[in-house]
């Protein structure tokens, strides 16, 4: 990582474990003054490292008990099929994860739901209505075994 050094790094592995801290108490805990510690953050946010700061969200606990991943090969014969599959996912609330690939599928979904029969509903109304579809695979997700955004730094 250029233009980070131990000390940024050492700030960056407690933002990854707990982003909630105050600036005051980070600062404290690495030994840093607080002054000294805004100015590292503004810096690891202007040259791009930071990139925001999010609350993560326990879906589960808001009702949102089925995930699954749709796993989409589109109609590549078509020269806005990417553009135009992946403007009408965007507008599906239900849909909190778009990635594009290269290979067999060329898009994966991420589906929230609460239950099979709302996720059976968004799948009818909603994904089979997606433009360009040449074939679709379902996964059920069981249960996430590593689920981690944090890098070893």
């Amino acid at each position: 990582m250029q233009g980070v050094d131990d000390t940024d790094r050492r700030i960056l592995r407690h933002l990854q474990a707990d982003a909630s801290r105050s600036t005051t108490d980070l600062a404290e805990y690495l030994g840093l003054a607080a002054s000294a510690l805004a100015r590292r953050l503004e810096r690891l946010e202007r040259i791009g490292v930071i990139e925001g700061y999010t609350a993560a969200i326990d879906w589960r606990v808001l009702g949102y008990e089925v995930e699954v991943s749709l796993r989409v090969t589109l109609d590549k014969t078509q020269a806005n099929a990417f553009d135009a599959f992946i403007a009408a996912a965007r507008d599906i609330p239900e849909v909190d994860e778009i990635q594009t690939f290269l290979g067999r599928v060329d898009v994966r979904l991420n589906v929230l739901a609460r239950d099979m029969a709302h996720y059976q509903r968004i799948y009818r109304k909603h994904i089979l209505t997606l433009p360009h579809i040449a074939d679709i695979e379902a996964l059920m997700l069981i249960s996430n075994v590593k689920n981690s955004e944090s890098l070893p730094l």
